[in-house]
């Protein structure tokens, strides 16, 4: 794969804290708006735009990604982000209150890894959530999210990464949620080589969040592209990389290739590559805000019939297994196990494997009536390491909450090394990017 340095946009190292942000789609428009009035100065004013109008104007609306270019090029010229004079490598180092750690690199990899299958994808890509992110792109100019990246280990790049983080880090700091963000520069061309090289020998990547961003990012490289076919066929002499924004004078309408670069930075995407074996993938659960008219002995006799057995539990059900979930329906806990489990049988779609698409297959489908998840307004999903205590409180007393055991990184490459897609909200990964920290103008 090519996974290349870059030149990017930082905020500086007084206000990193300050202006990185969870990502966009972590939060509903009242979240958002709620995040921003309390964070004014940090970047999700920018990723999420729309907090600068009333509740009901149009979010999607053109004046609002134009409130996010100017945002951006005001945090430019106040001196809140600074440019790098030479294409560098980050390191970026997350290690969350509870200890885990995680080391990745900031790069830029090439769009064309992504169109021949050399990134794998796991989940579906809805064009009316891309659209935002591609004109978002579009109107800022920039790639301003990062897309969380995974690689099979490799020892050698291993040791190149942490040859790296025995200097002073650009950037070090603790998030509110607990998370340590420890940043270091690569900029020595020795070391940049080294990496570069060793990446080139890896097979594949895998998206393990930011498949909307990836996909947008894509999206606009081809409309670039084809308008630099375009201009190179009517004999112009035009920069494919600014022909959407011709006329603008924006402060941050800067190069952002090499001396002698041959590709545009748009033929690159930002991204942080994570060795697997480091990654943390957390239970994401489902509440239905009803049972859809049945009883709770109704609900059970059907989920038997299913092929689970069904038990009664004290409290709040957190499966430790695969092939084992747990029920609230009238404000009690069940453990609901599969029958002849099918976890490591070689001969089943390792779609059909997944705990998400089981349950999806055989309890929310034909038990509780949620034909589509993705649009089912009967349905929400929660995640992360507390995500059960969430699904009870949740669900209350009236409504049902399915958790579940968390998909493996095995099971994620499986899925994608067979071209297969995830049911959706199969995977919650933690620790989150921050996003702000790296901005890429294309």
């Amino acid at each position: 794969m090519h996974a290349n340095p870059i030149y990017c946009f930082h905020p500086t190292p007084e206000r990193a804290a300050e202006f990185a942000a969870p990502a966009y789609d972590v939060f509903d428009r009242a979240g958002a708006a709620a995040y921003v009035a309390a964070h004014p100065r940090s970047f999700l004013a920018i990723d999420r735009p729309e907090t600068g109008f009333a509740p009901d104007h149009d979010m999607y609306a053109d004046d609002v990604y134009e409130h996010a270019r100017t945002l951006l090029n005001e945090r430019v010229a106040d001196g809140t982000l600074l440019r790098d004079e030479n294409p560098c490598y980050y390191i970026w180092r997350l290690k969350t209150a509870g200890g885990h750690t995680q080391t990745g690199l900031v790069c830029g990899v090439a769009v064309d890894d992504y169109e021949d299958g050399t990134v794998h994808r796991h989940e579906e890509v809805l064009a009316e959530k891309a659209a935002d992110r591609i004109r978002h792109i579009r109107t800022t100019n920039a790639q301003t999210g990062p897309i969380f990246l995974a690689y099979r280990d490799n020892p050698t790049i291993d040791a190149l990464v942490a040859l790296t983080t025995t200097g002073e880090p650009f950037y070090d700091f603790v998030a509110e949620d607990g998370c340590r963000h420890t940043i270091w520069r690569i900029s020595r061309d020795v070391a940049i080589g080294s990496l570069q090289l060793m990446f080139e020998q890896v097979p594949d990547a895998y998206i393990a969040d930011g498949h909307h961003r990836c996909a947008s990012a894509v999206a606009v490289c081809e409309e670039r592209r084809a308008a630099a076919r375009a201009a190179k066929t009517d004999g112009a002499a035009a920069d494919a990389a600014g022909a959407s924004n011709a006329g603008t004078t924006d402060v941050a309408d800067i190069p952002t290739n090499a001396p002698g670069e041959e590709v545009a930075p748009y033929d690159r995407f930002l991204a942080v590559l994570f060795p697997a074996s480091q990654l943390q993938i957390m239970p994401y659960d489902r509440v239905l805000t009803d049972a859809g008219g049945l009883t709770a002995d109704e609900a059970i006799a059907a989920i038997r019939a299913a092929g689970f057995t069904v038990e009664p539990a004290e409290g709040v059900v957190d499966p430790q297994a695969h092939g084992e979930y747990g029920l609230k329906i009238e404000g009690r806990w069940y453990t609901v196990r599969l029958v002849g489990g099918r976890a490591d049988d070689p001969a089943i779609d390792p779609v059909a494997k997944l705990d998400t698409a089981i349950a999806q297959d055989r309890i929310l489908g034909p038990v509780f009536g949620i034909a589509d998840p993705t649009r089912d307004s009967r349905i929400s999903f929660v995640g992360g390491a507390d995500a059960a205590e969430q699904a009870d409180a949740r669900a209350g007393q009236t409504g049902v909450a399915l958790t579940l055991h968390a998909t493996s990184m095995d099971q994620l490459m499986a899925v994608a090394d067979a071209g297969r897609l995830m049911p959706p909200k199969s995977t919650w990964f933690e620790p989150k990017l921050l996003s702000g920290l790296f901005i890429r103008r294309i």
